[in-house]
């Protein structure tokens, strides 16, 4: 089942390739609708089987390179599965948002269809090479999406994306050849090597090894100060390629903590959990003050994004810090670190939806340009407030449960890094706000000067681009007021992760 929901999105591509260019864009929309609708069924079905089950579902494990330690191991857990869901939904939503482009179509949507598959193929990948493959193809998928569809500086955008990210990962591989030299029989299985945390007891082993990966890690999460090439990389992106590079391509960063760095380092992991916290910390704090800062709306949403990482890094540092006490703290900190990837994703998902919108009518993402656009554009007004609140915690939100669960983790062993970093949500609610009356509300601007057709002739969402955009918020709905068939299988997750590092 698992094999089918990866590799669909692949397959509906390979169909879709020997077509001419010439033949309608409809016929490549469309398609890309039906495959990423039809995989987001599929993987409800896994949700629904799954339910809270407490290990592994849906494992297949098949010998691919068996004379290296390298298989084809696949599986879900309750750490995860959610992020398989948000990646099925914010795929769905990006192709929903896209059904009437018409430049370039065929290998837009291509390429988002292979991209889909590298995403959902990592967050189930239970072999560190397999993880490391799609690691890889993702980086090499978007930086395409950038460069050919990107508007502004997009080819130095593009490239200064690739080099950093794809430097990360020569350094996750370094990390990752760590361990298979270390564990006894040589093996890259992450189930084998969790049972045998083979660099336990190593020292300065373990802390190379810890530092490998942690760097290739950071540098895609982001976190200060790894985090330079993300904003420009959104600047210059197409709208739906925001979405997936922050919604989606953010989280292998933050998942491959809980997936690899913890459960298989947890001696070195205990160790360094003091740096991991700080860089939470700064990241936090930087992240809302230098989006502050932004006149562009859709840089100052980038930027946020470093700030939410921030506390998903901040929690998974504190856990590291109260070995062998706290555990109802510990596994309530990582259960809010992984809702917080899911409310991410969803969240700066409309964000970055309502900026293409913006950028489509106005040609600029620059807050100036526009004013009062609630009075020629309420529902586009009416989903940015809701969005603006949602995203920095209010109650009724998917933002809330994470971040409450964050700082409650937080606070009982890191209290002072917690303390620290409750005023980036001040400052995150500060800045949203301050987006949100500099272009819904105040009186219309004068006529010039002005770019071409913007702030003026603002229409209001098309059907398309409402339908792509409140799921989303629905989502975050849902899990702000009944989230325990999210947090269920998290928690399940999360107890065995923290009862893996002591």
């Amino acid at each position: 089942m698992l094999s089918l929901v990866v590799f669909l999105p692949l397959a509906v591509a390979a169909a879709l390739a020997p077509l001419p260019s010439t033949v309608s864009p409809r016929v490549f929309t469309v398609g890309w609708v039906c495959a990423a609708a039809t995989d987001a069924l599929l993987v409800l079905v896994v949700w629904l089987v799954h339910g809270a089950s407490a290990g592994l579902t849906f494992e297949q494990r098949v010998p691919w390179i068996p004379g290296a330690g390298v298989g084809y191991h696949v599986g879900v857990d309750g750490l995860s599965l959610p992020l398989v869901g948000v990646t099925s939904v914010l795929f769905l939503a990006c192709a929903v948002h896209s059904v009437h482009r018409t430049r370039g179509v065929k290998g837009f949507v291509l390429l988002f269809l292979f991209l889909q598959t590298c995403c959902l193929g990592l967050f189930t990948a239970l072999d560190l090479i397999l993880f490391f493959v799609y690691f890889d193809l993702s980086i090499v998928g978007m930086y395409f999406v950038i460069a050919g569809w990107g508007g502004g500086n997009a080819g130095p955008s593009a490239l200064k994306f690739f080099l950093y990210t794809f430097l990360g990962s020569l350094a996750l591989l370094l990390g990752f050849l760590g361990l298979y030299l270390a564990a006894e029989p040589h093996t890259f299985d992450i189930v084998e090597l969790a049972r045998a945390t083979p660099l336990s007891g190593r020292g300065v082993f373990g802390a190379l090894v810890l530092g490998a990966i942690g760097a290739g890690l950071l540098i895609k999460t982001p976190v200060f100060p790894l985090h330079t090439w993300m904003p420009p990389a959104h600047t210059d992106a197409p709208a739906v390629g925001s979405v997936i590079l922050a919604g989606v391509l953010l989280k292998m960063g933050t998942y491959g903590f809980v997936r690899i760095a913890m459960p298989l380092l947890p001696r070195a992991w205990n160790e360094y959990a003091w740096l991991v916290v700080l860089l939470g910390v700064v990241s936090v704090l930087y992240g809302a003050l230098v989006a502050f800062a932004q006149e562009d709306f859709k840089r100052m949403v980038a930027y946020t994004s470093v700030n939410h990482m921030g506390y998903v890094i901040l929690a998974l540092g504190s856990v590291g810090l109260a070995v062998g006490s706290a555990e109802q703290a510990r596994v309530l900190a990582v259960t809010g670190a992984v809702t917080q990837m899911v409310s991410h994703g969803l969240l700066t998902g409309v964000l970055f939806l309502l900026a293409g919108a913006l950028h489509a009518r106005g040609g600029t993402h620059a807050m100036g340009q526009y004013s009062g656009l609630a009075g020629p554009a309420p529902v586009f007004a009416g989903v940015m407030a809701v969005t603006v609140f949602a995203s920095f915690g209010i109650p009724g939100f998917s933002g809330f449960v994470a971040e409450f669960q964050i700082l409650a983790g937080a606070l009982a062993t890191a209290p002072l890094a917690a303390a620290l970093a409750l005023p980036g949500i001040l400052v995150t609610a500060a800045l949203l706000l301050r987006a949100l009356h500099r272009i819904c509300l105040g009186e219309r601007p004068p006529i010039p000067p002005r770019p071409t057709g913007a702030s003026h002739d603002v229409t209001d969402l098309r059907a398309n681009e409402l339908t792509a955009m409140l799921p989303l918020l629905g989502a975050a709905l849902l899990i702000g007021t009944l989230p325990r068939w999210l947090l269920a299988p998290i928690e399940s997750g999360a107890v065995h992760l923290v009862g893996a590092i002591g």
